[in-house]
């Protein structure tokens, strides 16, 4: 799974990167009507599209003969059934290109969220970082008794403040604030063991990545932004607090994610006559 996300963060670092400047309204538009297209030309490829269309017509048909005859009650009961009856065959029908969706909508949704669902770290904002330790382990300590744990920053990345310390959480935090944008490699060192963790301070839509985490396979599918931790650290994730971000559609603030549903169903409902597709 790590080479995977590694080989997707290539490419969508790759693919994206002509609209990094751009409003993230514009990109989140562009990816929409790209997989209204792919979803329609993969239910077409796996779908059953005469069995469908049947299904569809006996649906209408019923809801035909209900408006027909609206003065015999029996006749209504018996075409609501009939509705009632044939909806649960269409959404079977539907349920092996969804199936094929699946993964690729997932895979997609994870990587683009984190170019457009967090804004950079603001210069002069300060921000938390927090490293939580695995179930089970406990923080070195040198020779005089405190903790040997220390955060390095790059120029431009000023660690203001930390690290402090709270058991009950299993969790060591800094405060952190970007001076001036740019992309940085933060180094958490824990006695002999190293991690880092990377930050981003731009108004561009870059990826970003607010939590590391561990192998686990849940975990690498959910925030591939960066490598997992590897299994000798003592932490079981690395979390920095990027502001969320928000699209701009014609006045609408909103999730990304929200806007990217919304456009792909209108795109795959405007498109899928030209396409031939039946839903």
């Amino acid at each position: 799974m790590a080479t995977l996300n590694s080989l997707l963060r290539q490419l969508f670092d790759l693919l994206l990167s002509p609209f990094a400047g751009l409003p993230s309204v514009v990109p989140v538009t562009a990816i929409s009507v790209v997989v209204g297209v792919a979803m329609l030309w993969v239910y077409k490829k796996t779908s059953n599209q005469q069995k469908i269309e049947d299904v569809k017509q006996q649906i209408f048909a019923s809801v035909f003969e209900i408006r027909l005859f609206n003065d015999n009650l029996p006749a209504i009961f018996r075409a609501q059934g009939d509705i009632f009856r044939r909806i649960p065959r269409y959404l079977s029908l539907s349920f092996v290109p969804l199936a094929w969706m699946l993964l690729p909508m997932v895979l997609l949704i994870a990587q683009l969220q984190f170019h457009y669902g967090y804004q950079g770290l603001q210069p002069g904002q300060p921000v938390l970082l927090k490293a939580t330790l695995k179930p089970g382990a406990s923080l070195p300590q040198d020779a005089a008794g405190a903790l040997d744990v220390a955060l390095s920053a790059p120029e431009g990345l000023k660690v203001e403040a930390g690290p402090v310390w709270v058991p009950a959480l299993r969790e060591v935090s800094w405060r952190l604030a970007a001076e001036r944008p740019g992309s940085y490699q933060l180094t958490l060192k824990a006695g002999s063991e190293s991690l880092t963790k990377t930050a981003v301070s731009s108004e561009k839509n870059l990826r970003r990545s607010p939590i590391r985490v561990g192998g686990a396979l849940l975990d690498q599918l959910l925030y591939p932004a960066e490598d997992p931790i590897p299994t000798t650290s003592p932490f079981a994730e690395v979390k920095l607090d990027y502001p969320e971000a928000e699209v701009n559609l014609l006045g609408w603030h909103t999730h990304w994610l929200i806007a990217f549903f919304v456009l792909s169903l209108v795109a795959a409902f405007a498109l899928k006559g030209w396409m031939g597709v039946e839903l």
